[in-house]
């Protein structure tokens, strides 16, 4: 868990796609479920923001 920390703080790829990865996964659980409806509101600014923060930290060095 310290490794992840780690990373986040050093702007590490690694790290930081998989928050990315996350967050989009997120939005398309959002998507997808009928119960809540803010949830889904939401959805498509979240999986958006998860999509554009991994095109972004894609060009963050690799972890070494």
């Amino acid at each position: 868990m310290s490794n992840f920390i780690s990373g986040l703080l050093r702007l590490r790829r690694g790290p930081w796609e998989m928050l990315a990865t996350i967050i989009i996964a997120v939005g398309v659980f959002m998507l997808m479920q009928p119960f809540v409806m803010w949830a889904f509101t939401y959805s498509f600014i979240t999986t958006l923001i998860g999509t554009v923060m991994f095109i972004i930290v894609s060009h963050f060095p690799e972890d070494t």
